[in-house]
């Protein structure tokens, strides 16, 4: 088959035009750092180039989601510590409280005034806002005070009786927020009022009634409240206890969760490297080749111009 005087102007032309395209590929891989610029540079490892984004992807949200709940139980574990140490003060004035034989009505009337003081440090703690201001021992129902007093000063809980949870890691969920029911209250439920309260509210008002000049059975009646409310704040200490002891466990996981996260993140990057990065030895031979074929290309259509069946068409 011949081949016209055209086609093969058209031919050189073509050569020309492709050698050039793959010389400059190789040029903008060079400049880029990259050898996969696009899906078509090598199908297979651009797939698997989206795969591990989307990995990291989804560690980077739960690292987020992580650094959220970190700060959460951070702050709760800290309210519920200022609790520990306000029940364990409430402990310490019931025993003395209980010391009936060497307390005058004006001490007892005192202690009932401590343990108020008290009691309102813990209501304010248990109403604590965070930071965007969202109760935080409320539950989901966090925007209103979870403890609250009726006209008469007792205190009933209104917050929300489920505990906030955040998935950490793809099969890991934790409880961010305990709710104020399972923190200070040893039974009962929403709408009720929480035990240590109720059993605060008996001992103040026994220490608040004189007892000089009153039968034994009046002053065993005393003793007997403030007793129960020993036996209800030991019960709440263990409750706040426990739930401070979980806080600080899931902090620690936190932590260990969040250097796994940061070796998924490591491993992540040196595959994507793997898949996209250049050879720079290859690459810098790729581009040389190239090149030197592009000049080859040039040189054979320069020399076929000065040919006299191509000068026929100048």
């Amino acid at each position: 088959m011949r081949l016209s005087s055209n086609q093969i102007f058209s031919q050189r032309v073509d050569n020309i035009t492709s050698s050039q395209s793959k010389w400059m590929t190789e040029g903008n891989k060079i400049s880029s750092g990259r050898r996969v610029e696009k899906p078509s540079d090598d199908p297979m490892a651009a797939s698997q180039a989206v795969m591990v984004k989307q990995s990291e992807s989804r560690n980077q949200q739960y690292a987020t989601a992580r650094g959220f709940a970190k700060n959460s139980m951070s702050l709760q574990m800290s309210l519920a510590s200022q609790m520990v140490n306000i029940s364990t003060k409430i402990q310490e004035t019931l025993v003395a409280a209980g010391n009936d034989a060497t307390l005058s009505d004006e001490d007892r009337s005192s202690l009932a005034d401590q343990l108020q003081g008290l009691k309102d440090q813990l209501v304010g703690i248990g109403n604590t806002k965070d930071g965007v201001g969202r109760y935080i021992f409320a539950g989901f129902q966090s925007d209103k005070p979870p403890f609250v007093a009726d006209a008469t000063g007792k205190i009933t809980y209104e917050g929300g009786d489920k505990q906030i949870t955040q998935k950490v890691d793809s099969n890991i969920e934790m409880v961010t927020n305990f709710t104020g029911i399972e923190t200070l209250q040893s039974s009962g439920s929403k709408g009720t009022a929480p035990d240590i309260f109720e059993a605060l509210d008996g001992a103040i008002t026994a220490l608040r009634e004189p007892l000089a000049g009153k039968p034994q059975a009046d002053r065993d009646a005393a003793l007997e409240k403030i007793d129960a409310a020993n036996r209800v704040n030991r019960a709440t200490l263990n409750n706040i206890s426990s739930v401070e002891a979980k806080l600080g466990l899931q902090l620690q996981e936190l932590d260990n969760l969040d250097d796994l996260g940061a070796d998924t993140s490591l491993r992540n990057a040196k595959r994507l490297s793997e898949l996209r990065e250049l050879d720079w030895t290859q690459a810098i031979s790729d581009y040389y080749q190239e090149e030197s074929v592009l000049q080859a290309s040039y040189k054979v259509f320069n020399d076929m111009k000065d040919m006299s069946m191509f000068k026929m068409y100048r």
